[in-house]
């Protein structure tokens, strides 16, 4: 069994993986350079991340380019397909697909409805109602 300071060791190695993925989420960031950039094999670090935070460093990733998606596609100037290439991903369908995911709706049709439903609404509540959820558990849209 590891040692308390080896787990305080890990627990701080993983905030520092977090954190760099909270500030380059635009980067091509990928588990091995996560894992390269604290000295930890891939495995190790996906398995202990997933302990620490409940979800896969790539799913994190994923998370926060998706959030940072929703802000641009509601400002309403970029194309998805622009959006998707801002926030660092490199295939518009895995995009499309994780968006779908998380927010309930494909980015094209959350484009569309965001700025409408959301007029008049404080920035706070704003981004309390637009935080998409992780694993899946955002309901589908109903289709019209």
């Amino acid at each position: 069994m590891s040692s308390d300071a080896d787990r305080l060791r890990d627990l701080a190695l993983l905030r520092r993986v977090r954190d760099r993925m909270d500030r380059e989420y635009a980067q091509p960031l990928d588990v091995e350079a996560l894992a390269r950039g604290v000295n930890m094999s891939a495995g190790h670090l996906s398995r202990q991340f997933k302990a620490a935070y409940g979800e896969s460093p790539y799913s994190y990733l994923m998370t926060r380019r998706i959030e940072r998606a929703m802000a641009l596609l509601r400002r309403g100037d970029l194309s998805v397909t622009d959006v998707c290439f801002a926030v660092g991903c490199q295939s518009l369908g895995t995009f499309s697909t994780r968006f779908a995911e998380l927010v309930g709706m494909p980015p094209s049709e959350y484009k569309r409805h965001a700025r409408d439903d959301m007029a008049g609404v404080p920035s706070i509540e704003f981004k309390k109602v637009t935080r998409p959820v992780r694993n899946r558990e955002a309901p589908l849209a109903p289709r019209p």
